[in-house]
């Protein structure tokens, strides 16, 4: 399926939708809940990277990585690299992102792996990553054949969708479970901060939309072989 319309307009519409998310988690994080850290005596500050780490560095660069292969008139080459690292990068930030939840209940003494928004985050980041090492072996290193790379291109298309939307979806839950989490312990209903986190998670799942309609889009010339094509 493919849509009449051309993948860089619809990829500054994502850019602009990722860079308020981007801030609209900041400002949730640093304003309302006290900011970010590693290590603190305050242990929310190390739960506020997580929301930061996975909406900003997995997210928004991983939706960047699958823009930028479709809406960039670069040549194959150059596209395949900057998408191979970018998702590289959204991989391991979100690798830590995860990792900062499960630092935050270690040392608060809470439950890992009890909610459906922390079993999608693992499957997420475990799909991700293999999505990552398949394209890695036969679209770069050491690279299939040209029958494999035909064949593989249509699913490796497919799949790296459903793993994003899955991951949009995630990020939702995460969403939701804070803010009753935070509703349960006091803050207002229908206060600043409850609408700032819906807002980011509007914003979001917008972003995430923009994504899936970049793909769906028209690709700028040059259009190389085994490149995203509609499906």
């Amino acid at each position: 399926m493919a849509i009449g319309v051309k993948a860089l307009p619809i990829s500054y519409v994502a850019h602009f939708l990722a860079i308020v998310g981007a801030i609209l988690v900041l400002v949730w994080t640093i304003n309302f809940r006290g900011g970010l850290a590693w290590e603190s005596t305050n242990k929310n500050l190390i739960f506020n990277l997580h929301p930061v780490l996975m909406l900003i560095g997995f997210i928004i660069i991983g939706g960047e990585a699958i823009i930028s292969y479709k809406s960039l008139p670069l040549k194959k080459p150059q596209k395949k690299l900057i998408h191979l690292i970018l998702h590289a990068i959204a991989l391991v930030l979100g690798i830590i992102g995860i990792y900062t939840a499960f630092k935050f209940h270690n040392e608060s003494n809470i439950a890992n792996l009890y909610s459906l928004h922390s079993w999608l985050g693992i499957g997420v980041i475990v799909l991700y990553g293999i999505q990552w090492l398949y394209g890695f072996v036969v679209f770069f290193y050491p690279g299939g054949s040209s029958a494999i790379r035909s064949e593989s291109v249509p699913w490796h298309v497919l799949f790296g969708i459903f793993v994003y939307v899955l991951a949009v979806g995630t990020a939702a839950t995460g969403y939701l479970e804070k803010l009753t989490f935070l509703e349960t312990n006091g803050i207002a209903k229908y206060g600043t901060e409850a609408f700032l986190v819906n807002f980011t998670a509007i914003v979001t799942i917008l972003y995430g939309t923009f994504v899936i309609l970049t793909i769906l889009s028209q690709s700028p010339p040059p259009e190389d072989e085994y490149s995203y094509s509609a499906i």
